[in-house]
Order: structure tokens, then sequence, then C-alpha cells
């Protein structure tokens, strides 16, 4: 696979983070200790392929109500006593489709391939692909590799070895949405890499044991920043979890940083994603004409991690858990 070199800041250039301080009163002390270096890899900028036609969903499964559209409404309502239980349901088939899709992954294959692995998944659950024509995107799911942040299209680009790709998965099943996903080395990529996913999962951990009742919702990015950081990574702040249930996304809104804005106490039955996006070098983003594809702007990698969450009368309870318990 061919490399570029990622350089690092002078001590008196401005940070990569995007904080505006110069890189030695900034983030020169964090790298060091986490022994990045000037010459961490990074992948050769991903370049768009061809976009295949929709997958046709067969009419018996129950779809979204934007299905036809594109635009998302109030949602489809269901049965309030069975609500815990259908989302509890929706994020278990979530979790499952996200393993299956992640175990087609290989250096040759394409990313639409998957799409057709997790489209399949879903509909041998009955439920429906959350993001297929969600505002218009294309496909089953979200496929972002390397730079690729966040929602990229999945296409005939095919994967090679050393490749990280993020797999975002949203299934509607039983009038719920159950969303998670999760950042995948393709063969065998370079430590840095393999580093800055483990952080971020480690970071995504973080952030959710920080819900609980009484809690705020800033707590949450507090969390997940100051271990980001403490690793030398950056977080996108542009991109924040949400509420989901009946609706895809709704409030409140999960930021990956702290801002003392975001004071919203958290309450038992509360349910939100907790994802963060982290990234080797800057975390400022650009976006390709496809007006989906999010990309970081240095071109350095960046890697993912998402599970829905509902707050309990003690705690936290992960819902996107392939081995939860399912009455």
């Amino acid at each position: 696979m061919t490399t570029r070199t990622a350089q690092l800041p002078g001590s008196n250039d401005a940070c990569w983070c995007g904080s505006g301080q110069k890189y030695k009163k900034c983030h020169r002390g964090a790298d060091a200790a986490a022994g990045r270096s000037a010459s961490a890899p990074a992948g050769k900028r991903v370049q768009p392929g061809d976009i295949s036609p929709r997958r046709p969903v067969p009419a018996h499964i129950p779809p979204t109500d934007y299905a036809e559209s594109g635009i998302p409404g109030p949602g489809v309502p269901g049965a309030p006593a069975t609500r815990l239980l259908r989302l509890r349901r929706a994020c278990k088939a979530a979790a499952e489709v996200l393993l299956e899709s992640a175990a087609a992954l290989a250096p040759g294959v394409t990313t639409d391939f998957i799409d057709g692995v997790c489209h399949a998944g879903y509909l041998r659950r009955g439920g429906f692909p959350s993001t297929l024509n969600y505002h218009g995107f294309p496909k089953s799911l979200c496929t972002s590799v390397n730079e690729v942040i966040l929602h990229g299209i999945p296409d005939s680009r095919p994967l090679e070895d050393g490749d990280i790709v993020n797999l975002d998965i949203t299934i509607y099943l039983e009038g719920m949405h159950g969303d998670c996903s999760a950042t995948f080395a393709v063969g065998k990529t370079d430590p840095d890499s393999e580093r800055l996913m483990r952080v971020t999962h480690e970071a995504m951990m973080l952030g959710i044991e920080a819900v609980r009742p009484g809690a705020r919702v800033y707590d949450i990015g507090r969390a997940i920043q100051a271990y980001a950081e403490r690793h030398g990574f950056g977080v996108v702040r542009e991109y924040c979890g949400h509420g989901i249930g009946a609706v895809f996304h709704q409030d409140p809104t999960i930021p990956h940083y702290f801002d003392k804005k975001f004071n919203t106490v958290l309450e038992e039955g509360m349910v939100f994603t907790v994802e963060p996006m982290l990234t080797m070098g800057s975390p400022r983003i650009r976006s390709w004409d496809d007006d989906w594809t999010v990309v970081t702007a240095d071109g350095q990698r960046a890697a993912q991690f998402e599970h829905t969450v509902r707050v309990t009368r003690d705690g936290v309870d992960i819902l996107t858990r392939a081995d939860a318990t399912v009455a």
C-alpha cells in the first residue's frame, strides 16, 4: 500500500487540533508522550468509485416514513407498552448485522459488496435499512474508509490491505431504529491506525461510563475529549450523537467534546447514541461534492465507534450488543 508522510507542526506553528494555539503550548507534549512521530503513516487519499442502484426491499417489510419521499417525518407510531422491547430487538439486530458485515471485509472486496451483505442481513430479520433514501442517501449503510470520517457511500472501490473502514449500521425494525458502528482494519494495518482505533473505542466507552441519572450531557463529551487529547488525537465537533427510537435522529444532541451549553440533565429512560469520531491529525473537516462524504481536511485517518444506550435507574444499558438477551 502506498503511504504518505504526515508531518507534525513546528513548535511555533498552529496546533494540528485546530485550537488556534501554538503547537508547543497545545499538543506537543501529548504527542511526545504518546510516541507520535513526524513520519506517522497515513493512507493514500480515498477516491470515489461508481455507485450502483439502490437495492430493493420486499413489499412485506414495513418501511420508514421517508422510504419514498426521502424526507423524514415524526416516525411511525407503535404501541407504547412495547417500546423498550421493540427498541431492544432493533438494537440487537443492528449489532448482529454489524458483525456479519465486518466478517465480509477483506482486501479486494468492494464497499458496495459490503452494502449487499448488510442489506441482506436487515431483510433476513424483517428490517428496513434506516439509511436507505434518508434525505436521499442511496445505500443501506455508511462505509467510511481511511480519512473518511463518516457518511461514506458504498461504491465500487476495492478495499486495500492496510485500510481501515467504519461500518455504520442502522436498522428499522418493529417501528424502532437500532444504530451502531465500529471501525475495522482490512488485512494488516499500521500501528498508528491500530492505536487510533483502540483509543477511539476506549473513548466511546469512557463517554458511556459517564452516563447516569443526574449527570449532564456535557459529562459525556468531557470524558471523551480528555481521553482523546491525552493520546494526541483530535475530536470532530461538527457531528454528534443523537436521540433515537421511533425517529432516526432526535433530541438530545450528544457532543463528543466538552461544551457547558449542553447541560441537559440525564434522566432514566433517555435513549441516545454515543459515537465519537477521532482523528490522527486536525479534526477540521471538508466534504466531497456528493453532499454526503465527510473527510479530514488534512487527509489523515479517522475512526469512529458507536453504541445506542439507555439511561437506567442505576447507570446505563448498552442496547447495541449482539449478545444481548431480548425476550
